[in-house]
């Protein structure tokens, strides 16, 4: 099947899946590029379609290996012109995938995991898709998100995870306070970065424990610092006084994993 008209159905379709809002409603999202399409096979994500750049020019080769497994699934060619109306990117590799959103509730959380991470209203996509695929570079299995979280399926998250997104899950909870009070009835130590306090993230220790992040522009909000067992941060001694929300986040998810022996 080749499709040459920007207004088929099915590419108003795709087009439909960049905003939220459908994401949504069809409960579908987009990954694009050899690499993504890659991990979904590998991981087994649920693919409903592989669209495919017939004549794209700027297309990059596909091995043999991976084009016999992407021939297992529901394949659609269309012509450059189209490829270029549904591409989110400036030099597309000519290759994109249509797959079945995860449905994952709060009921899903595994208390029984040592080490957990709590995000409270990050808002920049580059930033979770940088912290889910930390997240995984430790082998985190999930990740705890207010409901005021970017939308983890934004395709500048999706593509910034570089595969992450098919092996963390990312539990959306509806209330954020309720879900750090449920940790600590699993006796599990709560820590919230803040700027305000002098405990070093050195000065602790990491067993059984849960790391919150807060927003990249006021932190974490005050009535979920009310709840935390202790606050946190990172020492400076430059003249910097805060990092990237991200950036934070690997210094003290490692520091964490090492302080219990997780990595060495």
């Amino acid at each position: 099947m080749l499709i040459t008209s920007k207004d088929n159905e099915l590419i108003k379709h795709i087009k439909k899946l960049k905003e939220k809002k459908y994401r949504e409603e069809y409960k579908e999202f987009i990954v694009e590029g050899i690499k993504m399409i890659e991990e979904a096979i590998l991981e087994n994500a649920k693919i409903k379609s592989i669209i495919i750049c017939d004549d794209c020019k700027s297309q990059v080769s596909i091995s043999s290996e991976l084009m016999y497994e992407i021939a297992k699934f529901n394949c659609i060619y269309v012509t450059e012109k189209v490829f270029n109306t549904i591409t989110d990117v400036i030099n597309p590799q000519g290759i994109m995938a249509v797959l079945e959103k995860p449905e994952i509730s709060e009921n899903q959380i595994d208390y029984n995991e040592d080490i957990f991470l709590l995000l409270d209203n990050i808002q920049d996509p580059g930033n979770l898709g940088t912290i889910l695929r930390t997240a995984d570079s430790l082998n985190l299995k999930q990740i705890i998100v207010s409901k005021g979280v970017a939308d983890a399926y934004n395709l500048k998250v999706v593509r910034s995870t570089m595969g992450a997104i098919f092996r963390v899950k990312i539990i959306e909870v509806k209330d954020f306070r309720k879900t750090i009070k449920e940790l600590k009835k699993h006796k599990i130590k709560v820590y919230a970065t803040d700027l305000g306090t002098d405990k070093s993230i050195y000065d602790i220790s990491y067993e059984k424990s849960a790391i919150i992040i807060g927003n990249e522009a006021n932190g974490v909000s005050n009535e979920v610092l009310e709840e935390a067992t202790e606050k946190i941060k990172i020492p400076m001694i430059g003249k910097t006084e805060s990092l990237n929300a991200a950036v934070a986040t690997s210094v003290i998810l490692y520091e964490a994993f090492r302080n219990t022996g997780k990595i060495k």
